[in-house]
């Protein structure tokens, strides 16, 4: 057997090429967490958990996801069978409630580390991968137009990207709406453009928002009033042929298949972080793909590291149909793997090798890293 001997957590805190703007806060660094577990056999697993702006966006935050990974995950994990993913699952799933962040980082460094042993890709694991690569969003979130039209014609012009997802919410109504279409009306045919508001609209402007947004040529709108409301997002899906994109309203396939049942969305974002795991990610996919969803690949601006292991599993959806914004690395002024991920051709290609495919990079992790990160080991490996 296998066994669990060493847990270890490290944060990292990373500038950003530019200020994120979101309608809850402005981003100008992310902090990663990264979880290591290595196995009595020598090997080991790599994990990443990642939130957006502290606890702006939802419940956890870098800190408490290393404090819910060393007082209550990590404890009851050490010694334990390293292959036997699903009972770990399951007996994490029964002492720890929420917390899907940091269940998510210690999972993936699970999967990581079978799939290192076995020499496969996690996507192996999850049935085989069905792309190489996947159409890749960029996030145009300086909140000026001029910059975000010279951001958004430069990146067609590289061949990086040409979907262009915009965040609004901060500010009226009107003049999100103008800000998006003059996005759209230089850019024209060339790209793709899609707004997501964080949650920040009450239902009113909502109903306002879409058909305006609509109008100007805009496709999809990501969340636009807050996720325990979802009667509202089946009102906005209902009555607007823009598609709505369920983003925050999904933690786990429960959350899936409550949205699901009364069609408060056209669309899923699925993250795996968001959803607890890439094991519930994809539960989550099978509940849109059952019900007729729209499929998203979402991101939590996860370094490579998360960025490459979300792409295991997105690798083996066949049908995207709203692509994905697996761009986390790219928004970041620093890369932390030893060989990046690659993106041309407005695509990203999926990581070759076993496990998530990825190595980090020692001396980036070493600068980047916020104190001497923790470990917790089991008592047998002392």
């Amino acid at each position: 057997m296998t066994k669990i001997d060493l847990i270890e957590t490290t944060i990292l805190d990373i500038p950003t090429i530019r200020g994120h703007v979101l309608s809850m806060a402005t981003m100008r660094t992310q902090t990663a967490v990264l979880v290591r577990l290595r196995f009595s056999d020598g090997s080991e697993g790599l994990g990443e958990g990642t939130t957006i702006g502290g606890l702006s966006y939802g419940p956890e935050s870098p800190e408490s996801i290393v404090s819910a990974i060393e007082s209550y995950i990590a404890p009851v994990l050490i010694g334990r069978d390293g292959d036997d993913i699903n009972g770990a699952l399951n007996l994490v799933d029964k002492l720890v409630k929420g917390n899907r962040i940091a269940r998510a980082a210690v999972e993936s460094a699970l999967w990581d580390g079978l799939g290192k042993r076995l020499n496969a890709p996690v996507s192996q694991l999850f049935g085989g991968a069905v792309h190489d690569r996947l159409p890749v969003a960029w996030t145009l979130a300086s909140g000026n137009s001029d910059t975000d039209i010279a951001e958004a014609e430069e990146m067609i012009e590289t061949g990086r990207h040409n979907i262009f997802k915009l965040k609004i919410g901060k500010r009226a109504v009107a003049e999100d709406v103008a800000h998006v279409a003059r996005i759209k009306a230089a850019l024209g045919d060339a790209a793709s453009v899609r707004v997501d508001v964080n949650q920040a609209w009450g239902l009113t402007d909502a109903r306002h928002g879409l058909r305006a947004l609509q109008d100007v040529g805009c496709e999809l709108v990501e969340q636009p009033v807050q996720a325990r409301y979802r009667e509202a997002m089946a009102e906005l899906t209902a009555g607007n042929e823009i598609a709505v994109m369920a983003d925050e309203a999904l933690n786990g396939p429960e959350d899936a298949l409550s949205v699901a049942a009364i069609r408060a969305a056209d669309v899923f974002a699925v993250k795996v972080a968001q959803s607890g795991g890439l094991k519930r990610a994809a539960e989550v996919v099978a509940i849109g793909r059952a019900a007729g969803m729209g499929l998203y690949g979402g991101t939590m601006l996860e370094t490579g590291l998360g960025t490459a292991t979300a792409l295991q599993l997105f690798a083996t959806v066949e049908t995207l149909d709203w692509g994905s914004e697996f761009f986390g690395p790219l928004l970041l002024t620093d890369e932390i793997l030893a060989t990046p991920i690659v993106y041309s051709d407005f695509c990203v290609e999926i990581p070759r090798g076993p496990g998530i495919g990825v190595a980090l990079d020692p001396d980036k992790i070493a600068f980047y890293r916020r104190d001497g990160g923790t470990s917790i080991k089991a008592v047998a490996a002392v």
